[in-house]
């Protein structure tokens, strides 16, 4: 079995620099961040977090995870991401995703909800090319450039890597057409495996076989040495982070048990295609250290 790699999410918007020092001392590869101008809780930006990380940390890579890419001028992100890679001695990894389930952020923000996927496949466009040429000029439908150079530009050759959130078509094709990673959420293991294969038939209509290209998941995690405690812990968490009711969406989302369970349940992700998993919390507060630790040590090395 080849080894996968694994990740951890900040868990919330303070304490960002002693979870990063821990998360890297238990050995794991990534850490993530995601973010939201506005949701149903307290919530931080991506890259003001993972700076505040980096600065904390040496080795362990950087996700965002994800950029809600649609809310933001190209250019903008391009610098940012150009700015963190080179601050963090190339260590920064690009997620994004288009969002949408807030739709008083976009309202916030000024743009309209349904042209964030367009706004993000332009974006995408804009930003790779600014992080891999000079004087770039770009006239599309969201974004204009004239002879627009980011200085300095990521140290990360040809740039630092694109992985796409998402869990329908065309975040599949976006995926093949810009990303080197593949990060969906919420799926299952049977999702995974077909949307693998949808991307690697998108992969080959854009002619990038060749492009290096991991494919990811991003999974809610609660273990426990008690099944009920964890499965309790996740269906508390999910429902109120999400607003909804998710006691019959563990079972099919979220790796929650004991550490057995949990990884009888994540090989059938690695089987069906993933290498590299984040795991974030399912958990309250005052667990999600223990949380994190129980991971790396009753689960990550079934896996290495």
């Amino acid at each position: 079995m080849a080894k996968i790699e694994f990740g951890t999410a900040l868990p919330g918007v303070t304490g960002i620099a002693e979870f990063a020092r821990t998360a890297e001392d238990l050995g794991y590869d990534y850490l993530g961040s995601g973010e939201h101008v506005m949701f149903y809780g307290p919530v931080g930006n991506t890259f003001v977090s993972l700076s505040v990380a980096a600065g904390a940390t040496k080795k362990i890579k950087l996700l965002s995870s994800v950029v809600l890419l649609p809310l933001y001028p190209a250019a903008i992100v391009a610098k940012m991401g150009a700015a963190l890679d080179v601050a963090s001695g190339g260590r920064y990894n690009f997620g994004v995703g288009i969002g949408g389930e807030f739709p008083k952020e976009f309202e916030a923000c000024g743009v309209p909800v349904n042209q964030r996927g367009a706004r993000t496949n332009e974006a995408l466009e804009v930003i790779t090319k600014l992080w891999t040429e000079k004087n770039v000029t770009f006239k599309g439908k969201f974004t204009t450039t004239n002879e627009v150079s980011i200085e300095p530009a990521p140290t990360q050759k040809p740039h630092p890597p694109i992985w796409v959130a998402g869990r329908k078509e065309p975040a599949m094709r976006r995926t093949a057409k810009y990303a080197n990673g593949w990060i969906p959420y919420m799926y299952t293991p049977e999702q995974l495996h077909e949307s693998l294969e949808s991307i690697k038939r998108f992969r080959k209509e854009y002619g990038r076989e060749s492009v290096p290209f991991t494919p990811g998941l991003f999974i809610f995690t609660a273990v426990h040495a008690d099944r009920d405690t964890a499965r309790q812990m996740a269906n508390e968490k999910l429902s109120k982070q999400y607003n909804q009711d998710f006691s019959k969406l563990i079972d099919k989302y979220a790796l929650a048990g004991t550490p057995e369970d949990c990884r009888k349940r994540l090989k059938e992700y690695t089987d069906a295609g993933a290498t590299m998993v984040v795991t974030t919390s399912a958990c309250p507060p005052n667990y999600v250290d223990e949380n994190t630790r129980m991971i790396a040590k009753e689960i990550m090395p079934a896996f290495r």
